[in-house]
């Protein structure tokens, strides 16, 4: 999942996207509304977490702008202005969900995985022949057996799910899990999925992670 910050104080920006790249998502930050909106037209985002006092506009004004110009992911406004009349502005705008603050980073997280839920469809697990991914609560099962995975190594095995039999090349899966400014010449991605084929291949009668040479991988069943 990809999220894009717009917020123009730098601590609070740096607390958040800490946390959730520590929880594995890949985030982008922004300090202005005019430069949020340049982002969010130049990538794509499944989330943004718009602060709603920005040093040269207001995020409602953004979060308009961004339904009005096609963005279909989730925003979820963060802001001082706590009252109902504040909340109600703020959702009749185009924003999903609404957290005053401050806030607990805990209760952020939860709310980010609640709209995740809502991508799904109401579901919170990916799933290819035995293999299982619980997004809620970052767990991973092949045949019943649980998996440990860090949080890299769950973020890439998510987008592999998300883009089952589909070739995938190392720069679509550096921009997706790691950022847009992914160095294509970083041995990066294979390193990982070294990794995560020890854990979710080598235990196991047949492959999921193919190699294809001089392109990049795709999830699939073996032999098809």
């Amino acid at each position: 999942m990809r999220i894009l910050v717009i917020e123009d104080e730098k601590k609070t920006a740096r607390f958040v996207k800490q946390g959730l790249e520590e929880a594995g998502y890949v985030v982008e930050l922004a300090e202005s509304a005019s430069a949020g909106l340049t982002m969010a037209a130049n990538s794509e985002f499944d989330l943004v977490l718009l602060d709603v006092m920005l040093p040269d506009g207001n995020g409602m004004d953004v979060a308009r702008q961004l339904r009005n110009e096609g963005f279909h992911g989730f925003i979820l406004m963060l802001t001082a202005l706590a009252s109902t009349k504040d909340k109600v502005r703020g959702l009749d705008s185009g924003a999903d969900d609404y957290l005053p603050k401050p806030f607990e980073f805990d209760e952020l997280l939860a709310r980010v995985r609640a709209l995740l839920r809502r991508k799904e469809g109401g579901s919170s697990v990916l799933s290819f022949e035995d293999l299982q991914m619980d997004l809620i609560h970052r767990k991973v099962k092949r045949a019943q057996a649980e998996i440990e995975l860090t949080q890299k190594e769950f973020s890439l095995l998510e987008f592999f799910l998300r883009n089952a039999n589909r070739p995938l090349s190392r720069t679509e899966i550096g921009e997706n899990v790691w950022d847009v400014h992914f160095d294509n010449e970083s041995n990066v991605i294979d390193v990982y999925v070294r990794h995560l084929r020890k854990k979710i291949d080598e235990p196991f009668p047949s492959r999921m992670i193919h190699t294809l040479t001089g392109f990049g991988y795709v999830l699939k069943k073996d032999g098809a």
